[in-house]
């Protein structure tokens, strides 16, 4: 109990949102952490979003890419990062900066891919020959019908690697990196119980946000396919009997 109050001292003073001292704060550690994991996600997504719907679409290179999926997913985050770095410890800018984002890069890409290429090619066929039919470019069926039904999933996978680059970015500070991390480290070298709780608890929440946050977006795009409840019909409205002759 005298730890969690200890925790709550540390959350509930100034000194230690804004810093103090050679200690950046919190709210910098915040920014740092989060600056970080959505650079790394965006990125992720510009590279493999389009890769992932024309692979979708047209139907080629499926196995490249489920293999790509299955591979990315089967490494472990701490050796990406423990490669990385080992590459890029001698690279301009900050020690660990460039270790880490690249691990994060490569971590976030299986997920888009997997599920942006799956979300597309489970539209219904006959929907896209109807499409056809109709007269659509390949560019109209993809834009105008597979992206939009396709879009939770899509969305998914974003909310996916989202979330687990969040949960990651944790490691970089093993790399001597920054982040909210370095409370973690830190805490666990000096032995302050304190640094470590809170920083644990911090990316823990920062975790639960973005997972909210994604799935806020999820429900918002996800079409709206069900049929609308027939109005009420008003009190003492006569019914119609099916079975009479007209």
């Amino acid at each position: 109990m005298e730890l969690l109050g200890d925790v709550w001292l540390w959350f509930t003073t100034a000194s230690s949102w804004t810093g103090e001292g050679i200690d950046p704060g919190i709210l910098f550690r915040i920014y740092e952490h989060m600056s970080m994991s959505l650079q790394a996600a965006a990125l992720a997504a510009a590279l493999v979003l389009p890769l992932g719907l024309y692979v979708g679409h047209a139907r080629r290179f499926e196995f490249a890419a489920v293999t790509v999926g299955n591979f990315g997913r089967a490494l472990p985050s701490f050796g990406i990062l423990g490669i990385t770095f080992a590459i890029t410890i001698s690279w301009p800018g900050n020690l660990g900066f460039w270790a880490t984002f690249i691990a994060l890069l490569l971590l976030a890409i299986p997920p888009i891919l997997t599920n942006t290429y799956v979300g597309v090619k489970g539209v219904d066929a006959d929907t896209i020959e109807a499409a056809r039919g109709m007269g659509m470019t390949e560019m109209q069926i993809l834009l105008r019908i597979e992206v939009p039904l396709a879009a939770p999933l899509i969305v998914a996978g974003l909310r996916l690697a989202t979330v687990q680059v969040v949960a990651t970015a944790t490691l970089g500070a093993v790399a001597a990196w920054g982040g909210l991390g370095r409370y973690i480290v830190d805490g666990f070298a000096s032995g302050n119980d304190v640094d470590l709780l809170g920083g644990a608890i911090l990316v823990a929440v920062l975790a639960i946000v973005t997972e909210l946050a994604f799935g806020l977006v999820e429900r918002l795009v996800r079409p709206r396919t069900a049929a609308r409840a027939a109005a009420p019909r008003p009190a003492g409205t006569p019914v119609a009997d099916p079975g009479a002759a007209a």
